[in-house]
């Protein structure tokens, strides 16, 4: 990415139901690794809560979804991309809810 240019920030918490099992929980990150290979995406994190402990930190999610694209326009192309198709449909019911945070600003 050329420095100071637009970043998109796609940030998705997935919180998994009560009672969840492991391999239910292992089905969820399956299917956030099938999302790494949309072509949009320039960079991808996959994480759980870390084990840092401060009032301000919500550490009730079961995996963080982190990615960034270039542009909004290829974060489009992620949302309409065959892959992340497959994901909402067929791995949704891993999770209870789901929180995401867009954002934009410079590369640094």
């Amino acid at each position: 990415m050329v420095p100071n240019s637009t970043l998109f920030v796609h940030h998705v918490l997935f919180y998994a139901p009560a009672g969840a099992s492991a391999a239910d929980q292992a089905q969820l990150l399956e299917g956030l690794q099938l999302l790494r290979g949309v072509p949009s995406i320039k960079l991808a994190h996959i994480g759980t809560p870390a084990a840092t402990d401060r009032a301000v930190i919500d550490r009730s999610y079961t995996y963080s979804w982190l990615c960034f694209f270039a542009s909004a326009a290829d974060e489009q192309s992620y949302q309409q991309h065959p892959l992340h198709e497959e994901f909402r449909q067929r791995y949704a019911r891993y999770w209870e809810k789901v929180v995401i945070y867009d954002a934009v600003g410079p590369a640094l």
